[in-house]
């Protein structure tokens, strides 16, 4: 099929995720303080949408704690810089087995897996514009590590998101994640036009190649608004791919910690690295009010 760039772009950054990155990089915001002030700085170069985790501040690893969420959304909402509010909503799915003779019990440790009004609690309290819906079950690069939204899950989550007003971001990380995402929308579960983020690259989803990407990109509806993005090095390619194939772009520490070779990046370095990309094409970086009128969404204080 022909091309379709995109001429009206814009940047999503994913501030800090939830992987075992916090030690690889002095850059990788941990507390509400720091993610916040990364989120800001972000905005201030060019990215329309932040896309927010937490983490306990003393060690770094992921949380799902409803005051670290709200804290870092009041302190985004009082600065001076508007920026759209995305939050993740993928914590709580995770199962860990035993290993390949005794797959249970189940690793205790490595499993967190709650109910579907807990995982969205944080949405209702702070109510972001956005918050992610992880339309599926996957291996995810760990031996015995399952991430998992079953069917019920994610209507039951979809439903709540829905009925808070909160658009969600659809991250589908292969096929079949898109294919579900299109029954929740025919079943009325979320509203169409609908937000999909398009997951490339992540093991064991769908590999970052161009036809698997494309492949993806083509079972997109063409009323829905697609984003993509690859982890590492591939994270600028996927920039001028994304445009190109007439999609909207993420970047962020979340997925890749460097700027250069042997150069670790900043958020917002990666932001103005994919802002220059995106201008360089021809195409416009739009902020976050043009996003808002595109995707429909309305800017909310937290409640309280």
């Amino acid at each position: 099929m022909p091309l379709a760039m995109n001429r009206e772009v814009f940047i999503t950054c994913a501030v800090t995720g939830s992987g075992g990155t916090q030690d690889k990089s002095p850059h990788v915001p941990r507390s509400p303080e720091q993610i916040a002030d990364s989120a800001i700085a972000a905005a201030k170069a060019g990215t329309a949408i932040v896309h927010c985790h937490v983490r306990d501040p003393e060690t770094g690893a992921p949380s799902r704690d409803v005051k670290m969420f709200r804290e870092v959304t009041d302190r985004i909402r009082a600065s001076d810089t508007d920026v759209v509010l995305n939050l993740t909503a993928g914590m709580g799915g995770d199962i860990t087995f035993g290993d390949a003779e005794k797959p249970l019990p189940l690793n205790d440790a490595g499993t967190d897996m709650i109910g579907a009004t807990e995982r969205v609690a944080h949405v209702a309290e702070c109510l972001p514009e956005i918050c992610t819906l992880d339309c599926g079950t996957m291996n995810f690069a760990e031996a015995d590590y399952v991430m998992t939204n079953t069917p019920g899950m994610l209507q039951a989550m979809g439903r709540m998101m829905t009925e808070l007003g909160v658009k969600p971001e659809i991250e589908a990380f292969d096929t079949g994640h898109l294919w579900y995402a299109k029954q929740l929308v025919k079943d009325g579960i979320l509203e169409s036009p609908a937000l999909v983020q398009l997951c490339m690259g992540v093991p064991w989803g769908a590999p970052d190649d161009l036809n698997t990407f494309m492949a993806m990109v083509n079972n997109v509806p063409d009323d829905w608004t697609f984003s993509a993005f690859g982890l590492g090095r591939s994270q600028m390619p996927y920039v001028a791919a994304s445009v190109l194939a007439g999609g909207h772009v993420r970047v962020g520490l979340e997925d890749n910690l460097m700027l250069d070779k042997g150069v670790l990046a900043t958020n917002e370095q990666l932001v103005a690295r994919a802002k220059e990309i995106i201008e360089r094409m021809g195409a416009k970086v739009i902020g976050p009010e043009e996003v808002r009128k595109k995707l429909g969404l309305t800017k909310r204080m937290p409640k309280g």
